[in-house]
């Protein structure tokens, strides 16, 4: 069933969302050569302990770590280590937390002194492709115009979405209905309704859309070993523009 959330329980989503995205950014922001996913990890904890919130994925069906960190050739779902960050890589740092019961959830792909044209031109489309899935999260309309919206900017740069991680609703839990593929025509699934909150986030390969999951049972490889972006945001569904709800400052 999807959830409709009322203008309190909004207003408690908010919060919850400001701290995953200032985190995010900070974060994002600590990524240079020689700094270790681990520390984006250990600083993740030690910012959402200031905050009074906690990690909406440390043990979440046994994940081990307070963040997601996942390089190059990771798609998702990445486990920070001691690995040192390198001139040239990409990292996928995806933040999520709970606060006062409520889950904010968002990622962001950064690019440490990246100067490979086509990965810099995966990492915008992927940020593009977000912004126009965003952008079709609108009451009145089906979910895969959203799912549309992504993987028609991902095709027109000779790009693939994966297909067999999604989107998903979120709110008291961090995987709520109705899951958000980044592929398919549009006009189809669920009517957005005003008071949905999801998380739209297309993940992006440079190559074949095929992935693999190690035997961690967690980090996510592309097939071909060719990088891989992904954004995400928690955004709430509205009669006109919709809101992102993981932003710094709130509109």
């Amino acid at each position: 069933m999807i959830k409709i959330k009322s203008p309190d329980e909004v207003d408690g989503m908010r919060e919850s969302c400001r701290i995953a995205a200032l985190i995010l950014d900070e974060a994002a922001n600590m990524c240079a050569p020689g700094v270790t996913t681990s520390d984006l990890d250990d600083f993740a904890q030690s910012r959402m302990e200031e905050f009074g919130a906690e990690s909406a994925f440390i043990n979440y069906r046994g994940y081990p770590a307070h963040i997601c960190t996942s390089v190059n050739d990771e798609v998702v779902h990445g486990i920070p280590t001691n690995r040192r960050l390198r001139l040239g890589d990409i990292v996928s740092i995806d933040v999520g937390t709970i606060y006062d019961g409520w889950v904010g959830d968002n990622a962001r792909t950064v690019m440490i002194g990246v100067q490979d044209p086509e990965v810099i031109r995966l990492v915008k489309t992927t940020e593009e492709a977000l912004q126009a899935g965003i952008s079709k999260a609108i009451a009145g309309g089906r979910l895969t115009d959203i799912s549309h919206a992504v993987e028609s900017v991902a095709t027109e740069a000779g790009l693939n979405v994966v297909k067999e991680f999604v989107g998903h609703g979120v709110g008291r839990k961090m995987h709520e209905e109705p899951q958000i593929p980044n592929f398919g025509p549009p006009g189809k699934g669920p009517k957005l309704r005003t008071g949905m909150t999801l998380a739209i986030e297309p993940m992006i390969n440079l190559g074949t859309p095929e992935v693999e999951v190690l035997p961690d049972g967690w980090t996510v490889l592309t097939g071909d070993r060719m990088p891989s972006a992904h954004f995400e945001h928690t955004v709430l569904v509205k009669d006109g523009n919709p809101e992102i709800l993981t932003c710094k400052k709130m509109s």
